[in-house]
């Protein structure tokens, strides 16, 4: 087991990659404590969860709104919580970003952790302190900074995922390496059948490699305001993908790092042959390349982006693979962009 902190401004938090839900009770404070779940996690794992009450969600995108919030805040005043309460999240991204959120706005906020089930949550939604949930179409539009106490990585409940939420995890994992990591890159190039096949040696290394990455990067830029946006790469037009086709954040991604990465050739950043490798390794792990999408749904669905600053936003470039930098570039010119190779 690896373990990995953030010391935040409102928590400090620890990661605990190659830990076990089956551990999850000496985790827990001696207060009050209430599982946040979906019906699937519950299905397979529940026979490892603590004796406590259990809230039961959906699962799907479709969940992540008000309306469920609504209903856990309701079952939490049902349960008598109370301020000394504890919540635990344990599923994926949508789990903890669902379970994070709701323990940060009951009675003005109590104290939370998770248990992250999914390869993306595990390298992505459960670290780093996002909590929040979409608004109609628009990804994350109402949320929070606020760290868990904890999150447990267990990597033996990825056997459970279908084959193509393994493949949403590692488009996070690949963008890490792109943006921080060179040699992670080329670890992943020589490794991705290894990968794919769940591995343990190669996807503990993954993930506490990605977890290594994005808890420093948090550390040092927590609300986002710096070094933080380095992890939106690929992800202002990989989220306007997601509004349009609901196939998985991380196949989304996929698509917004091959935009990213021709935006940044386009820009005289990388080679062309930087732009292949990209390409290449993104496809062996059976994730999408293709750019087959309208401009104009595009560039309409990429208007509301959370990183954009009246009529400009922060767009990642990739200077070299293993490096990244921040650019404040306006709307016009990553709309230009979008319309030179989209149809």
């Amino acid at each position: 087991m690896k373990t990995f902190q953030i010391k935040g401004q409102y928590g400090d938090s620890s990661i605990y990659v190659g830990e076990h839900l089956k551990n999850l009770k000496s985790y827990l404070p001696d207060v009050q404590t209430i599982i946040i779940t979906d019906e699937n996690i519950k299905k397979y794992y529940q026979k490892d969860f603590p004796n406590v009450p259990v809230i039961t969600i959906g699962t799907g995108e479709g969940i992540k709104t008000l309306a469920t919030i609504e209903t856990i805040l309701k079952k939490l005043i049902h349960f008598s919580c109370d301020r000394s309460s504890f919540i635990v999240g344990i599923g994926g991204g949508i789990v903890c970003d669902i379970a994070g959120f709701a323990a940060s706005i009951f009675l003005r906020g109590i104290n939370f952790g998770f248990v992250s089930t999914s390869l993306l949550s595990q390298v992505d939604a459960g670290v780093g302190g996002k909590n929040g949930v979409n608004l109609d179409s628009y990804k994350n539009m109402i949320g929070v900074f606020n760290q868990p106490e904890f999150v447990i990585c267990d990597l033996d409940l990825l056997n459970t995922l279908p084959k193509e939420e393994i493949s949403n995890g590692l488009a996070e994992i690949v963008k890490h390496a792109l943006i921080l990591d060179a040699h992670m890159f080329d670890f992943i190039e020589k490794n991705y059948q290894k990968a794919l096949a769940l591995d343990y040696d190669t996807i503990f290394r993954l993930v506490a490699d990605s977890v290594k990455i994005k808890s420093q990067v948090v550390q040092k830029d927590e609300k986002e305001s710096n070094g933080r946006r380095k992890l939106n790469f690929g992800h202002t037009i990989g989220h306007a993908i997601e509004k349009i086709e609901k196939k998985g954040h991380g196949r989304a991604v996929s698509m917004g790092m091959v935009a990213g990465a021709i935006f940044s050739q386009a820009r005289q950043l990388i080679h062309q042959e930087d732009v292949s490798r990209i390409c290449s390794l993104l496809a062996d792990l059976n994730l999408p390349i293709a750019l087959d999408y309208n401009a104009k749904q595009i560039i309409r669905a990429a208007a509301r982006d959370k990183k954009k600053q009246g009529s400009d936003l922060f767009y990642v470039f990739l200077e070299q693979i293993g490096k990244a930098r921040v650019e404040k570039i306006s709307f016009d010119e990553m709309n230009t962009f979008i319309t030179s190779i989209l149809k």
